[in-house]
């Protein structure tokens, strides 16, 4: 079979683009998947999708939208004037690409054309490259990139290195794109990628296997899962109701999510965006050495920062300790940090993931040794459940967790099994935009347009602005971050990638005529930065609506054309 040209990706992302439907969808990538050759099938279905490596993969390609550009502009003629009207038309940094070089490029890409498996490999070369003079390196990789592509090939290429796509093609498409090609049941594709967290290595098994060997798939160690996701209820009664009064209560700690690995003395700490962070854990990982009984387990937990009392601290201190790349010595005296495990999904060769709730704690009880557990309580009534959640506040935490006691764990899921109760209503959003302060904010940008990823099309969709809750060091910091993800002006606004994700604290939700998505956060103010979720881990669009609508069942609603 000859090489795949990378102008095939590049043609179906288009033909992806001129659909929305999902069926249509999954064919269009079932067809691509036929055709390629097995060794070209895990970087296709990857990049199809907007990523180069697998979640739980280090390896990053930091390339800069600056970097880009510079390439981009020595190979097109365009004025300046021309090149604003491109920035003013483009929703994304490859559509920009693509305006410029399609109208305006000064020669045809030089040959041979680009194959696809060629493209991946230059993304694991740059991703490599690292050092002193990485930058000038890298540059001329993407120079031999870009001088190859067509603008069509150009538009994909940034959309890959910006994880930008906008063609609507989630995660779970994907997978029934690959069920199809592969003739095999979709339940096991998804099963397959919950335990091995890469749909390019799914993609293989299946095309190569079969249902035989997804059927194989299990829990490995040292290759971390996607985290189990929570809804949000309204209150306790609603938590009661919903799981039929069969359901555990733990406190919602205020911290980082982490998943640990252990074989013997070998421990690696995981974070909820599955990036290895045991550098930054020194202490926790001595814990677990010291003090766990089981001699192999995969473990989760939140690590919380505390004070001398061992009352907990707000997120961004132990932020402090994920950030720091030197000096971590220093630090673990700075800010100490406390374990609370919470669940089991592996002990001494037994996966637990299918196994129900209460059995999977009872394994957490027996394999923790002297580790801590979270608080946790079996409550008889919604009161008893109230109360518990007022000393889980009063203990200096943000909520409690509801969890039916026969639920299985769901890697990646965000089902109803598990209910998120805090004190405040809150959504985790990304910002897309921001606008240069002034007065005491001037010189930074401080007014942050917040969005959710509507599911349904793939666009980030505003639901609020604010430029309340950081501190000036916090502001300058974002200004930082967000002018190195910037992807093109309008007006005083910078667009930037959606990169950086923010807890944002509300009143109320609220119809909107100035916001495309309809809906308008009420007093919105950031809480905190998120640095431990990906932009695709925030809240969803359809997650703000069902919120609004929530709010009606207590109080009266206004609706358009009528009283």
């Amino acid at each position: 079979m000859s090489a795949t040209p990378f102008a095939r990706l590049a043609e179906l992302g288009e033909q992806l683009e001129a659909t929305t439907k999902r069926t249509e969808m999954a064919e269009l990538l079932a067809g691509l998947l036929r055709d390629l050759a097995l060794e070209e099938v895990p970087p296709a279905v990857r990049m199809t999708i907007g990523q180069v490596f697998p979640e739980w993969d280090e390896r990053a390609l930091n390339v800069s939208w600056k970097a880009v550009k510079a390439v981009v502009d020595d190979l097109h003629a365009a004025s300046p004037a021309a090149q604003e009207a491109a920035g003013r038309q483009a929703v994304d940094g490859g559509e920009y690409i693509y305006l410029l070089l399609s109208e305006h490029r000064r020669q045809p890409p030089d040959p041979p054309a680009l194959g696809l498996l060629e493209v991946y490999q230059a993304f694991e070369g740059i991703a490599a490259t690292s050092g002193r003079g990485s930058v000038a390196r890298k540059e001329a990789l993407l120079r031999k990139l870009f001088g190859r592509a067509s603008a069509v090939e150009a538009k994909y290429l940034a959309k890959i290195i910006y994880q930008e796509m906008r063609h609507g093609v989630s995660e779970g498409i994907m997978l029934d794109g690959i069920a199809r090609a592969a003739g095999v049941k979709s339940r096991l594709v998804r099963r397959a990628n919950q335990l091995w967290g890469d749909v390019g290595e799914v993609a293989l098994v299946a095309l190569a296997q079969g249902e035989a060997g997804l059927k194989e798939a299990s829990l490995r160690l040292f290759r971390p899962l996607k985290p189990m996701l929570a809804q949000t209820a309204e209150g306790m009664a609603e938590a009661f109701e919903q799981l039929n009064g069969q359901l555990a209560l733990e406190y919602k700690l205020d911290g980082a999510r982490v998943q640990i690995h252990r074989q013997g003395d070998q421990v690696r700490i995981y974070s909820r965006n599955l990036a290895d962070v045991t550098a930054s854990l020194p202490d926790v990982a001595d814990e677990v050495r010291a003090r766990m009984r089981a001699g192999e387990a995969i473990l989760e937990g939140e690590a919380i920062a505390v004070d001398a009392q061992g009352r907990p601290l707000p997120f961004q201190h132990l932020m402090r300790r994920f950030r720091r790349k030197h000096a971590i010595a220093a630090t673990l005296a700075e800010v100490p940090v406390r374990l609370y495990l919470f669940d089991a999904l592996y002990v001494n060769g037994e996966s637990l993931v299918d196994a129900p709730y209460e059995a999977r704690w009872a394994a957490l009880a027996a394999a923790a040794g002297d580790l801590g557990l979270v608080p946790r309580l079996l409550p008889a009534t919604a009161e008893a459940g109230e109360a518990f959640a007022e000393t889980a506040y009063r203990d200096g935490h943000e909520g409690v967790m509801a969890k039916a006691l026969g639920s299985a764990y769901n890697p990646g899921v965000r089902g109803k099994a598990w209910l998120k109760l805090k004190h405040v209503h809150s959504l985790d959003l990304v910002v897309v935009a921001a606008e240069w302060g002034y007065g005491r904010r001037h010189g930074w940008l401080s007014n942050y347009h917040l969005a959710a990823l509507d599911a349904d099309t793939g666009e980030y969709r505003v639901v609020g602005k604010t430029f309340k809750g950081l501190t000036d060091a916090q502001f300058q910091e974002m200004t930082e971050r967000l002018l190195a993800l910037e992807r093109a002006r309008k007006g005083n606004a910078v667009l930037v990638q959606p990169r950086v994700v923010v807890e944002v604290l509300f009143n109320e939700i609220q119809d909107s005529r100035q916001y495309p998505s309809g809906l308008a956060l009420r007093f919105a103010r950031i809480s905190r930065i998120r640095d431990d979720k990906r932009a695709t881990e925030a809240d969803s669009l359809q997650t703000v609506r069902q919120l609004y609508e929530q709010q009606f069942r207590y109080k009266g609603q206004v609706r358009s054309g009528g009283s």
